[in-house]
């Protein structure tokens, strides 16, 4: 993988035995977790194995598959009004699926089920960011569509990529990283740490 990420159409990843001392999980957050403890301790970070979660389903991982194959992603990095977090596939803020806004900084293309950014990829060095406020019945087309990636374009959902972001949010909005909630919060900075994780899936 180049400096800058991987490029559309370029091959990535190796087939490589899994280190001894490589961490298994089958979920996003508990890897973030982990590899968040290790960056509060100023440690290296641990090789990682994903047998689950929306980063393994993004590169075609976690399907009964021993994993082999290594590569090198990304990690998110967020403050929630001014606490720091680590995360592996997505920030998400919303009062609810269904009203009011929404705000996504993905990692990873999918949420559970769900292909929500589609051009998401763990490995960019950067992150795809979805803001929208649409209208309940196009939230309901919208949510049609979401396991086939084709809820967008949406004219009234933006969309851009970028290493870093900072979100203001009008109200205290709850905030969820890799799935799990972690409160309520007005303001995000969230970037990336480019390819810093050493993952086997």
């Amino acid at each position: 993988m180049s400096a800058g990420g991987v490029q559309r159409g370029q091959d990535w990843g190796e087939d490589a035995p899994v280190p001894n001392d490589a961490l298994s999980f089958d979920n996003d957050r508990a890897a973030a977790e982990a590899l968040g403890a290790a960056r509060r301790r100023n440690s290296d970070l641990p090789p990682v194995v994903l047998t689950g979660g929306d980063v393994a389903r993004t590169l075609g991982g976690g399907r009964g598959v021993p994993p082999h194959t290594h590569v090198e992603i990304d990690l998110g990095a967020v403050l929630v009004d001014g606490k720091l977090h680590w995360f592996l596939a997505h920030v998400v803020a919303r009062q609810s699926w269904l009203r009011g806004r929404v705000v996504i900084a993905a990692n990873a293309a999918f949420i559970g089920e769900w292909n929500i950014a589609p051009r998401a990829h763990p490995g960019d060095g950067k992150l795809d960011v979805l803001d929208g406020n649409p209208g309940l019945g196009d939230r309901v087309k919208a949510r049609r569509r979401l396991a086939s990636g084709t809820h967008l374009p949406h004219p009234d959902i933006t969309v851009r990529r970028s290493e870093a972001v900072q979100i203001d949010l009008s109200e205290p909005t709850l905030i969820f990283l890799d799935g799990t909630s972690v409160g309520r919060a007005q303001s995000l900075s969230i970037r990336t740490e480019p390819g810093v994780v050493d993952l086997w899936i």
